[in-house]
């Protein structure tokens, strides 16, 4: 007997495999010059995925970008900017400033990136390619790392990152709109490195699952690595730390989320001993209004409780309250496994 999901799976098949053929085709005639690719002549390295966010591309890029600045390399990160006023043309954020810039033209991520990090330029706009033309002689940097590159073909890179989320199902691994899936496994066939993202919070036996199921698509080769997030503190709004993550234990939170695995922020939040008692969750990259967060101020007074948010909601949230009782907890990448043989294709790489 066929149930009415399976009919319907049925009924949306031509639909992936339309999806998929049009990924397919375009990457082959990229892959074989049928497209041309912009090429640059510095080291230019893509941080992406096969599925629809989620998968820790931000936290990646922020660890990756510390990595090169630790051996003296100038970086630019090209961003879409998504969201943001300047999406559809072009604009750049420099690193090392907590405040000033505005959400609403750069977007939430690249605002994250510029306070997170010393000396990187962060530069936003659709057109990649003609940004890193635009502002290469400004800047000058000795490594280009282009955010959500994986799909950005028309952009010659020297290495591609590919992360995956160990939380995600399994059967969640198809092409849309059968699963979750932009491109299909073939597309793993330009991997240089794999990174399983929050390895910290899966099963040994799903890991292996997945990292069984990409080693039969990906290249001989590929390097493969784990990472998790490790808390690093609880900062206001102002980026001032106001206390360390064992102050969460027993402590009563409101949890609020605008990004694309909320769960996995709670399960963090509660791993950290915090009593969650509210969750507000809404879609990723939402723009907060300012009675949206007056009513969970409101109810964390009444309640006694702490408003804890990720780091990417944060840079929106001051925009519309600076209220002392909101905090954001603040992550870092850790490597779980792979860390020398990345860091070793990593350098090469920049010596191109």
């Amino acid at each position: 007997m066929i149930t009415i999901g399976r009919f319907f799976q049925y009924l949306i098949s031509p639909l992936a495999f339309l999806w998929e053929g049009f990924y397919r085709v375009r990457r082959f005639f990229y892959t074989y010059g049928y497209l041309g690719q912009n090429v640059f002549q510095v080291p230019i390295i893509s941080i992406g995925n096969l599925t629809f966010g989620g998968t820790g591309k931000t936290p990646f890029t922020l660890w990756l970008s510390e990595f090169y600045a630790r051996h003296d390399l100038k970086i630019m990160i090209l961003m879409r900017g998504y969201r943001g006023k300047l999406e559809k043309s072009s604009g750049i954020l420099r690193g090392g400033r907590k405040l000033g810039y505005n959400p609403f033209d750069y977007g939430d991520e690249p605002l994250l990136l510029a306070r997170r990090l010393e000396s990187a330029s962060i530069v936003v706009g659709r057109n990649r390619s003609e940004n890193l033309r635009y502002y290469f002689q400004q800047e000058k940097p000795d490594v280009v790392l282009l955010d959500d590159g994986h799909q950005h073909l028309k952009l010659y890179r020297d290495l591609n990152i590919v992360l995956f989320d160990a939380l995600m199902p399994l059967d969640r691994y198809k092409v849309a709109p059968l699963g979750y899936m932009r491109e299909g496994f073939t597309a793993l066939k330009a991997a240089d490195l794999v990174v399983i993202g929050r390895a910290d919070q899966a099963s040994r036996d799903s890991i292996d699952e997945l990292k069984n199921l990409v080693k039969n698509y990906a290249p001989p080769g590929t390097v493969f690595a784990e990472i998790g997030y490790r808390p690093s503190g609880i900062f206001n709004a102002r980026s001032s730390k106001k206390m360390s993550v064992h102050s969460l234990q027993g402590q009563k939170v409101i949890c609020l989320a605008a990004i694309a695995s909320p769960v996995s922020f709670y399960a963090l939040v509660e791993s950290l001993g915090a009593d969650i008692i509210e969750r507000h969750t809404f879609p990723d990259h939402h723009y907060f209004s300012a009675a949206e967060v007056q009513e969970i101020v409101s109810s964390a007074k009444e309640r006694d409780a702490m408003v804890l948010t990720t780091e990417k909601d944060m840079v929106k949230l001051r925009r519309v309250s600076d209220d002392e009782i909101i905090h954001y907890l603040e992550i870092n990448v850790v490597f779980l496994d792979g860390a020398k043989e990345t860091e070793a294709l990593l350098l090469k790489a920049a010596k191109r």
